[in-house]
């Protein structure tokens, strides 16, 4: 399943009964707990009979209740896993094992492996989303902030760099505690953040999403197919594939997309943006850096 089981339940709503999208609604608006929950609760809720849940299960195409269940298992645990599980998850074929033709075909294999998540990660973008994205970065009247996790800080830092080359007020949010929750404290409807989450997610990015819409800015979030949980408090979600044949998720699908979200918010800003990298450069000049 290349989305979420709630994406392929509301990619399906139109396909249910009356009865049956009440259901489905009560699976959604509890997502993840309440798909635990037992048929007569589900049905409770949904004020519809314990007959309807296994039928909106099995239109759904699901065998029954059960085998729906062990699907969102299935989704959590990969939603979950970290290097360690996936490198235990893999046969790992032991040291000196490959020959030279061996070394080519992985090599190849991991070629075709990065080409067909760089392909997914564009087709499955919402072109919406994207130009949404790249209207909030070149609006010259927002603040930028940018912030990511423990690898995925060097994708908000690469971001953030071009986008100060080419406009004012953009920032990275600050490591040291102080400083971190006096940029929070500011926060208001002027404000657009960035947020970088990706499998296993820090519950901080969450939390930070939820500052920001409740003071009535924007957020911005780059995710995993799994979708961070701080995209639920998201004005714009860029999904991006991690397929990889190593325990580590690869971010370059990621990295092509942000390089084609600088192109978009260049485009946009236009010869504002122009001028401003000419002043950059004039002023790394002068003061040794360039």
């Amino acid at each position: 399943m290349s989305g979420t089981l709630a994406d392929e339940i509301r990619s399906r709503l139109g396909d249910l009964s009356p009865a049956e999208r009440k259901v489905a609604r009560v699976l959604l608006a509890g997502y993840p707990a309440a798909v635990f929950e037992t048929v007569a609760t589900i049905a409770e809720r949904a004020a519809v009979s314990t007959p309807t849940v296994l039928r909106c299960a099995s239109r759904l195409g699901y065998r029954g209740f059960p085998d729906l269940q062990a699907a969102l298992r299935e989704e959590l645990d990969a939603r979950n896993a970290s290097p360690i599980t996936l490198y235990e998850s893999q046969e790992i074929a032991p040291s000196g094992e490959l020959d030279e033709a061996g070394d080519e075909g992985r090599l190849q294999g991991r070629l075709a492996l990065i080409q067909q998540a760089l392909s997914q990660t564009f087709h499955e973008v919402s072109p919406h989303e994207f130009e949404t994205a790249a209207e909030l970065l070149s609006d010259a009247r927002r603040r930028v902030h940018l912030v990511g996790g423990r690898f995925t800080h060097l994708l908000a830092h690469y971001l953030g760099l071009h986008l100060m080359q080419m406009r004012d007020q953009v920032s990275f949010v600050p490591d040291r505690d102080v400083e971190r929750t006096s940029v929070f404290t500011q926060l208001t409807r002027r404000d657009v953040m960035v947020i970088f989450d990706y499998r296993r997610y820090e519950p901080e990015m969450t939390v930070v999403a939820e500052l920001v819409r409740e003071r009535g800015g924007k957020v911005v979030v780059f995710t995993d197919p799994w979708l961070s949980p701080a995209s639920a408090h998201a004005d714009v979600v860029l999904i991006n594939q991690v397929a990889s044949d190593s325990p580590y998720d690869s971010l370059t699908p990621t990295l092509a997309l942000i390089e084609t979200l600088v192109s978009a918010v260049l485009d946009l800003l236009g010869p504002d943006a122009h001028q401003r990298m000419k002043d950059g450069e004039d002023v790394a000049r002068r003061t040794g850096l360039l």
